[in-house]
């Protein structure tokens, strides 16, 4: 008898996780051969979830639609290519301090632990507590594995970690840029209070300027064309079911933008009705501007050059930043997928930071 599925419903930054466990189990069944996730492919076939953007906030709904292909992204996109980044740290650390105890940080619906275990190590997966009661629902806790129920930011989780003597590495995923800058911050000092020697690794994303607008220019005006299309029918899926003071959000998005809101007199309570408006110049710059505005708005800690943290506090050492897309195979893929990959690393939108705390 098939086994009913789990219904998982997150609002918020939590469920970003959601658009982060469907690109993994896409890019294991499209290029298994580079990245392959079982359980995250058994993880998506499980949940009762159409990984679509239309019941979360709207900050979120980009993220999903990006992560998941939604809009025709190219296929190695930032979070499972971010897992693969981190396999390889990790299983370096493993391969030298086989016992050590690995927190995984606002871990989600991550499932690294399945493809880096070695059969000694210690493992932590660190999140919220409602998160940790959806990851419990969907993934009892394997021997030698604890789920913890807390903010990264409450200390207090520092001292469920009880295995710290054969060696300690963290990761954090797509964690830190949303919180402000004194927090991040803060929670460095924490590690290098709690975890002298430890490592971590980590994804940071640069400041956008203008990096959003020049990405979307790498791929042919067909393709820019049918992102747009399958961006807005995912906005309109959105706008049909959010509360009011979501679609108010939006709104003032919108009336920030460079691109005419709405003929004179007209007042915006229909997001298709808006979209009718524009003309298909003004269509480009207002998703243009909207990616922008969002990343603006919502990342909230961006960083250009690890040393910057090193600066923060004296026990922090840079050991690693590399490009997102550094070292990836690009022969299997498609060349509007090349060029956006190419892009990314040249201008620095993504990098991996491994530090010594």
């Amino acid at each position: 008898m098939q086994q009913d599925k789990v219904k998982v419903r997150l609002g918020g930054i939590s469920a970003s996780m959601l658009g982060c466990l469907w690109g993994r189990a896409q890019l294991s069944k499209d290029h298994s051969s580079l990245f392959y996730d079982a359980k995250a492919v058994e993880l998506v076939e499980k949940i009762d979830y159409d990984f679509s953007a239309s019941d979360v906030p709207p900050f979120v709904g980009i993220m999903l639609m990006f992560n998941s292909g939604k809009v025709n992204r190219p296929e190695f996109c930032l979070g499972p290519i971010r897992a693969k980044q981190f396999d390889e740290k990790a299983k370096a650390y493993i391969a030298e301090h086989p016992r050590a105890s690995v927190i995984n940080i606002a871990a989600g619906l991550d499932t690294t632990f399945y493809r880096v275990d070695n059969g000694t190590i210690h493992w932590y997966d660190l999140d919220l507590p409602a998160v940790i009661d959806i990851r419990r629902q969907l993934l009892s806790e394997p021997d030698r594995v604890t789920y913890i129920a807390k903010s990264l930011l409450d200390p207090s989780w520092c001292k469920d970690i009880t295995h710290t003597e054969e060696g300690v590495f963290m990761i954090a995923g797509g964690a830190l840029g949303w919180f402000d800058k004194s927090e991040v911050e803060q929670f460095f000092s924490m590690l290098a209070d709690n975890f002298p020697d430890g490592e971590i690794v980590f994804d940071a994303m640069s400041r956008s300027d203008g990096r959003f607008r020049t990405w979307m220019d790498n791929f042919p005006p067909e393709q820019q064309d049918a992102m747009r299309a399958a961006w807005m029918e995912a906005l309109k899926g959105w706008w049909e079911k959010a509360p009011q003071d979501q679609k108010d959000m939006v709104s003032n998005m919108i009336a920030a933008l460079k691109t005419p809101i709405k003929p004179k007199g007209k007042e915006l309570t229909d997001i298709e009705t808006w979209w009718n408006w524009l003309n298909d110049r003004e269509r480009q710059e207002a998703v243009r501007d909207l990616m922008e505005s969002t990343h603006r708005g919502f990342i909230k800690w961006t960083l250009e050059d690890a040393n910057e943290i090193a600066k923060w506090d004296s026990r922090i050492a840079v050991i690693d930043q590399l490009p997102l897309y550094r070292d990836i195979p690009r022969d299997s893929v498609s060349a509007e997928t090349r060029r956006a990959m190419d892009y990314s690393d040249e201008s620095g939108g993504s990098n991996i930071i491994h530090l010594r705390v």
